[in-house]
């Protein structure tokens, strides 16, 4: 081997091809668009989900059920992992539940459930709580503090309108 070899028949900068330039070309004519229908016109783009001009296999699966986008996300911690994480007289809020780890990823509320024994008196901050949780903190030696949610909007009522006056 050469080393003028090393880089024979290596092309970094390879040209368009060049089409509608004849029949010489391989690409004349119909400059590789075939003949006739909707993909021969200049500027067509199919979506992402065409399928020839059938009904697409996105359109044709049944969509069932329902699918809350814009709810609020409630993680839901027990007393047993209070009362393994945290020490006795501690103050739980929720922004210490999420450094501490018990409740992961993205969530809005935050609501202690009644699972497990409570064997310390914590100061628990949160949005809701179930009727069994409230029952075994505060028979700990515990206080419980509700915090306020989000405002729920009253049915009928229509959402203040965020337009600017005229003028």
């Amino acid at each position: 081997m050469k080393i003028s070899d090393v880089n024979r028949g290596v092309h970094k900068n390879k040209k368009r091809m060049r089409v509608g330039r004849g029949p010489g070309s391989g690409k004349g004519r119909t400059a590789g668009r075939g003949n006739k229908g909707q993909g021969q016109l200049a500027g067509w783009s199919s979506p992402a989900i065409f399928e020839g001009g059938r009904m697409p296999i996105i359109r044709q699966i049944p969509k069932r059920g329902f699918n809350n986008r814009h709810g609020l996300i409630v993680a839901a911690v027990n007393v047993d992992d209070l009362d393994a994480c945290f020490a006795a007289g501690a103050e739980v809020s929720p922004q210490t539940i999420k450094e501490a780890g018990l409740a992961k990823g993205i969530w809005h509320e935050l609501k202690i459930l009644g699972d497990g024994k409570l064997s310390k008196a914590l100061k628990v901050s949160a949005h809701h709580f179930s009727a069994q949780a409230r029952q075994k903190i505060e028979a700990a030696g515990g206080a419980v503090t509700e915090l306020p949610g989000a405002a729920p909007v009253e049915k009928g009522k229509k959402k203040p309108s965020r337009k600017k006056p005229a003028g």
